[in-house]
This record gives structure tokens, sequence and C-alpha cells, in this order.
């Protein structure tokens, strides 16, 4: 418990689900500490389960307790740039994140996981297949369970999603191997620009005794690493693609592992996820070839691509968690689809341009189905565009028509409120459709 010499008076500043798990576990520890909490919510989530004993502030910064402390743990949502942080800073007090303090507590292998899109299904599936492979293997950090948290159960391998607010406060982790998958714009309301973004994300790579990066993406690289670096993408190097035996195969190093035809998840960014996995188990040192048939029928996390129901060579795919243009646009490219696309569009638009879909749309074979409020603003998108109540009516009228190697697909490219509770009771309500319908 090295790292926590002197440190005595310890804030945690931010409740819900990271904070508390910040203070149950610094409470398991047995250590000396006087544990405070602030939160600027008048009303913070979490607040009815904090134990008696643990001070609160509510509904604004207490800066005294700030400049008081030995240790402010911070919640991901927090930025540093906030200006009772800052003060803290410039005082010398430590901030550090939950992330930070799971690496102080364990030594166990961790393999890490950053980037804009993908995260999460490259997270759960590298857990996955690691426990199929027989590592007892723990998911969260991100996605799920909080890091910490997972140290309630012993495990031989913890995999990480994490986020660019999280390894802001982090510096201790070590993973044995890290993956930036991909950037593209988003949280520029917390970042002073991309390179401030991407310096977040790169933060992943400190420490790591392996670097995964994208060769279709040069700027996951490091801008230096002592590591070694091992890439994914969709040539034949490294982890890639090649041919063989006339289909298209994933591959390790000009080997090939699987055939792309025998995933069951569904998209080319789906291919790059996979690629990530088999690259991280690999410098972990899991037998990833011990998975293969967990990985041929692992259909993704729910509402991300997920293949709901197949009959008759027609696939019913749920991406209700495409509530944005970028994460249509990753559903669609490299579809592998012989037949026809029905594609359904629509819901709470939030303002977006929806014209950058109309090119991929336009190298498909696909009928577009436009739907809920903001519906109206896809039907010029594409010929085939038709405009619609809701789901139900949709699928209704096209089951009938539906041949061999068709797809229908869920990917709005809105959110889901105006008709919906939220995303995933949007998907949920298709996938029982299509189970009904195929």
């Amino acid at each position: 418990m090295r790292h926590w010499e002197n440190i005595h008076n310890v804030v945690v500043a931010g409740l819900g689900i990271t904070g508390l798990s910040v203070i149950h576990y610094l409470q398991k520890t047995g250590l000396p500490l006087t544990l405070r909490a602030i939160d600027t919510r008048d009303n913070p989530p979490g607040k009815d389960k904090l134990s008696s004993d643990i001070e609160l502030h509510t509904g604004s910064w207490n800066t005294q307790w700030l400049s008081e402390a030995d240790l402010i743990v911070a919640n991901p949502g927090i930025a540093l740039s906030t200006p009772e942080i800052q003060q803290a800073i410039e005082k010398g007090i430590p901030v550090v994140g939950d992330i930070e303090l799971f690496a102080w507590a364990t030594e166990t292998p961790v393999i890490a996981i950053t980037g804009s899109n993908g995260k999460s299904t490259v997270t759960d599936l590298t857990g996955v297949l690691a426990n199929a492979a027989g590592v007892k293997t723990a998911i969260g950090g991100n996605i799920g369970v909080p890091a910490l948290e997972l140290l309630n159960d012993l495990a031989d391998l913890y995999v990480l999603e994490l986020s660019s607010f999280q390894l802001e406060t982090t510096s201790s982790l070590a993973p044995v191997a890290g993956a930036f998958l991909n950037l593209s714009e988003d949280h520029m309301d917390r970042y002073t620009g991309m390179d401030d973004y991407r310096d977040a994300k790169l933060r992943v790579f400190h420490n790591a005794k392996h670097v995964v990066v994208n060769r279709d993406d040069m700027a996951t690289y490091p801008e230096q690493s002592g590591a070694n670096v091992v890439s994914f993408g969709f040539d034949d190097q490294q982890f890639g693609l090649i041919e063989h035996q006339g289909r298209s195969w994933l591959a390790d190093n000009g080997k090939p592992i699987i055939a792309a035809d025998e995933l069951a998840l569904v998209g080319k960014h789906n291919i790059a996820n996979v690629l990530t996995v088999l690259a991280l188990l690999k410098c972990a040192g899991v037998d990833y070839h011990a998975a293969l048939d967990t990985l041929k029928g692992y259909t993704g996390l729910s509402h991300r691509c997920q293949l709901v129901a197949e009959k008759h060579g027609v696939k019913w795919v749920n991406d209700s968690k495409a509530t944005n243009v970028a994460s249509t646009l990753a559903a669609l490219s490299g579809l592998d689809c012989p037949g026809t696309l029905h594609l359904l569009v629509g819901g709470v638009g939030k303002g977006a341009d929806f014209s950058e879909l109309a090119p991929a749309l336009a190298s498909l074979n696909v009928k577009l189905y436009c739907y809920g409020r903001d519906g109206e603003q896809f039907v010029s998108l594409h010929p085939s565009a038709t405009l619609w109540e809701g789901v139900p009516e949709i699928l209704e009228s096209i089951a009938p028509e539906l041949q061999r190697g068709d797809m229908v697909m869920l990917s709005p490219a809105c959110a889901s409120f105006d008709q919906y509770q939220n995303f995933m009771a949007r998907g949920d309500a298709f996938a029982e459709l299509a189970k009904q319908y195929a």
C-alpha cells in the first residue's frame, strides 16, 4: 500500500456509480482514512446508498474540503480544467480517478482498450474469448462494472474499457496490452481540439508492454514507444485480411485464423474489432485458437449491430445504439448483404445533418424506410425511401416480401425518445418483432 503513505484525508468528487465504487472500495481497504464526498448536484444519484459516516456536500463545490485533502478522487465526468480542481492541483494536491486506484491495488495483468468507436464491443469480446480459452477474466471499467468492483472477485486477467476522461487521471496503469482503436471528433466541449483529445487517448499506452494500433488510422500510433507495437487493418500485414481458398480470412502475419463469413458479427467495422481482439489476446499470452468456436457464435453487444434473428437466409440486425450519423455510417461500411438491405432510420435527429448518409446508401442495394418525428428528413437521401409511422408498421409490411440473402437492419441515426423510453427499449421492440416475423 505504498501509494497511501501520507494520505489521510480523501475527497471523492462526484457520486454516481463510479463515485460510490470508490467510496466502497476505500472503506474496505481498512486504511485509516477520513472520507468526504462532494457533488455539485443538489440530489446526486447514489446519495441514498452512502453510509452515514461519510460527510457529503451537495449543490456546489466545497473548496475548504478540497484544500484540506491529501488526495482527490475525481469522477470521470469532472474535467481537470474545472477551476476548483485546478486550484487543488496548483497547491500540489494529487487528483486521480478510479482507474488509478485500481492500478495501485492489483498486479494482475490488464488489457486496456480505448477509441472513439467500437471499444465496448472489443472489450466485451476480448473478455468473452479469454474466458472461453480458459483464462478467468473480469470485464469492466467504462462498460458495465466499475473497475474497483472487479477486485471483489479473483481473476487472472482484467479487460478494461477506458474513456479519454478516465485516462486523464490515470498514470500508474501498466497494461500487458493497450489498444487505441480509432480517432474521430467527439467531446469537443471538453477538449481544446483534436490534439488534446488524442493526447488523452494515447495515455492508454503509458507503461504498456504491448501497443495495439490501427494501420488505417495513424492518429492511433504513439509518438514514441519502447513497447512492442502490433497493428491491425484490412491489408495482409500483421493482424489483417488475406485471400485463402477463395474466401476472405482474418489472419495473423499471413496465417489464416477464421473466415470472415464465419463471423456472426455484422459489418466491416466488426472485422476490425475482431482483429483487434485477436491481437490483444496474443499480446496477453492467451491462446485465441481455443476460443474460435465461441468467436463464431458471438453476435455482439445488445443493440450494436447485433444479429437477433436469422431464418430462411434472411438476417435481422439490431443496431439501435446507432443514435447518430457516424454510428449508422460505421454499420453500413463494408456490409456483407448479398440481397436487399432493408434499412430502418428515424426518430429524433438532434439537429443532425443526414446528408452524409446519401453516398453510402447510393452504393448499396437498399430500400430505405423512414419513420418517427424526423423521418421525413431522410426521404430525400435515396429514391427507394418511404415514410412510415413506426417500426411495427414497417416490419409487418416488408416481412412477406423478404428473400434469401436479404437483411433487415434497424440503424436509426437518431435518438429514440419520440416513440421509446431509450435506445434499448427501441432495440428490444425490434428484436421481438424480428423473432416474430423471421
